[in-house]
C-alpha cells in the first residue's frame, strides 16, 4: 500500500526534535512491504500546502499522522497543540479520502478523547512498529481489526488491550535519511537516539508508563552504536538521548558507554539523568564516551516533596551527583516542578535555595503539575473535586497546591530575575 506519515509537530523552540517515532514505523511498514512517504511538516513553511502537494504527488491509500505533544505543559499561558494535528486531518480530509490513523506518544496518552477531538478514523496507542504493519495488512485485504491490541476505532467504544515487544532489536531502526532533512537548517541540531523504553518508577505526575509502559525494554547496545556510527558517517556529530532514564539500569548504561569508547566515535551527546544511585564510575564514562550535558530531573529540594513525588533518592544523593558530573566537566541542566500535592511556601522556599546551591549551568522551573491521566495526581485531582473524570484532560489541567496561586509566580519571579541561566 502507498502510504504516507505526517509529523504534526510544528513545535521548534528550545531544541529541534525530529519525528523519531514515526521514522522507525516507516522502517517497519517498509520491511512488511509497504511504500512509505514521510512529511515532517516541522521544516514546513505552509503546513496545508505541504499536506496537499504530497497527497497530490504520492496518491496515499492510507494516511498516518503523529500527536506528539497535547499542550505546551505550561500553567501561564498554555498553549493548546491539538489544533495544528486537527488543521492537518481537515486538510487530509480535504484532499484525500484515505483513512487516517492517528499514532504518537500524545496520542497514547488520551487515545479515545484525541481521537474524537481530531476526527481521525482510527488511532493506535502504543508501539505502531509492531501494531502498524498488520494493520496495513488487514486493511489491504479487508480483515477484521477489533482485535489488534492498541488499536482504537472512530465511534466504537471498547475495551483496548495493550501489548508491548520486549525485544526492541525486533523493530528496524530507520534509515538516516529519513531523518536528516528534519534536521536540516538547525545549527548543531542533535540526532534522537532511544535505546530503552518503559519506566519502572512511580513519579506520582509522570505519564511515561502510560505511554511506554512500566516495564524496561531495550535495544542492544551494539545495534545503537551501530547506527549511531551510519550517521556519524553522514557528518553528524551531536546525539541526544530521549530515554526518560538513561542510567537506570546501570548496568545498561555502563554496556553503552563501553560500545561508544570502544567504536571510537567522535561525537558529544545529552542525556536524561535519574539523579539517584550514580557511581562515580558510570559518570566517568559516560564523559569519557562523549556526554557533555545532562538534564537532571530531581523535580524539589524539599524532602517532603521528594516523598510526595515517590522520589527514590534524596537530596543529598543529588548534590553527589551535581557534584560528580561538575568534576568530569558535564553542564548540568537542573528541573523543579513547584505546586504539587503538599506544596506550601516553605518548601517551594527550600527547593529554590536548594537549586541556588548546586550552581547549575542552568534550571528550569515549572509551576503547577500537568495533570496526566493514570497518575496519582489525577486520582488527588478527582478526589478534591479539581476534575471530574479522565475525559476533562483533553484540555490542559493543572495541579497547584491551594494558597499558592498568585504568590508561587511572584516569589519564582524574583528569584530568577537578572538570572540568565534560569528559564521559567
Amino acid at each position: 500500500m502507498r502510504v504516507l506519515l505526517i509529523s504534526g509537530n510544528r513545535e521548534d523552540v528550545d531544541i529541534r526534535v525530529p519525528a523519531l517515532g514515526m521514522a522507525c514505523v516507516s522502517a517497519a511498514a517498509g520491511n512488511a512491504g509497504h511504500q512509505v512517504s514521510l512529511l515532517d511538516l516541522l521544516i514546513e513553511r505552509d503546513a496545508h500546502s505541504a499536506i496537499l502537494q504530497a497527497i497530490s504527488d504520492f496518491r496515499p491509500e492510507v494516511i498516518g499522522i503523529s500527536v506528539r505533544n497535547i499542550d505546551d505543559q505550561s500553567m501561564r499561558d498554555t498553549r493548546f497543540l491539538l489544533d495544528q494535528a486537527r488543521e492537518a486531518v481537515e486538510c487530509c480530509r480535504e484532499a484525500s479520502s484515505a483513512p487516517l490513523i492517528l499514532g504518537g506518544a500524545g496520542f497514547s496518552i488520551l487515545p479515545q478523547p484525541i481521537l474524537e477531538y481530531l476526527g481521525a478514523d482510527m488511532g493506535i496507542q502504543g508501539e505502531g512498529e509492531a501494531v502498524f504493519p498488520e494493520l496495513l495488512r488487514r486493511l489491504q485485504e479487508s480483515k477484521n481489526l477489533d482485535t489488534l491490541p492498541g488499536l482504537y476505532l472512530k465511534n466504537k467504544s471498547a475495551s483496548v488491550r495493550r501489548s508491548f515487544c520486549r525485544d526492541l532489536d525486533a523493530f528496524p531502526l530507520p534509515d538516516p535519511a529519513l531523518l536528516a532533512r528534519s534536521l536540516s537548517g538547525a545549527a548543531n541540531a542533535p540526532v534522537p537516539v532511544q535505546t530503552r523504553r518503559g519506566c519502572p518508577m512511580s513519579c506520582s505526575y509522570c505519564s511515561t508508563p502510560t505511554i511506554e509502559g512500566r516495564s524496561v525494554r531495550w535495544r542492544s547496545p551494539e545495534s545503537i552504536v551501530a547506527w549511531m556510527k551510519r550517521w556519524v558517517d553522514e557528518g553528524f556529530r551531536h546525539f541526544y538521548f530521549v530515554d526518560n532514564t538513561f542510567n537506570l539500569p546501570p548496568s545498561y548504561a555502563t554496556q553503552l558507554c563501553s560500545q561508544i569508547i570502544t567504536a571510537g566515535l567522535d561525537i558529544s551527546w545529552r542525556c536524561i539523568l535519574y539523579p539517584g544511585g550514580l557511581s562515580p564510575k558510570l559518570i566517568e564514562m559516560m564523559a569519557g564516551a562523549g556526554c557533555r550535558e545532562v538534564s537532571m530531573g530531581f523535580e524539589s529540594g524539599a524532602e517532603s516533596m521528594l516523598r510526595n513525588m515517590h522520589k527514590q533518592f534524596d537530596t543529598q544523593e543529588v548534590r553527589r551527583t551535581s557534584e560528580m558530573l561538575r568534576l568530569n566537566g558535564i553542564r548540568r541542566m537542573g528541573f523543579l516542578l513547584l505546586g504539587g500535592p503538599g506544596e506550601n511556601r516553605d518548601s517551594v522556599e527550600e527547593s529554590l535555595a536548594f537549586a541556588e546551591s548546586l550552581e547549575l549551568d542552568s534550571l528550569r522551573l515549572s509551576l503547577g503539575i500537568r495533570i496526566y491521566p493514570g497518575t496519582e495526581i489525577a486520582r488527588l485531582a478527582m478526589e478534591e473535586g479539581l476534575i471530574s473524570s479522565e475525559q476533562d484532560l483533553l484540555y490542559p489541567r493543572f495541579y497547584l497546591a491551594r494558597g499558592l496561586e498568585d504568590w508561587l509566580y511572584d516569589t519564582v519571579a524574583r528569584r530568577v530575575a537578572g538570572r540568565p541561566n534560569c528559564i521559567l
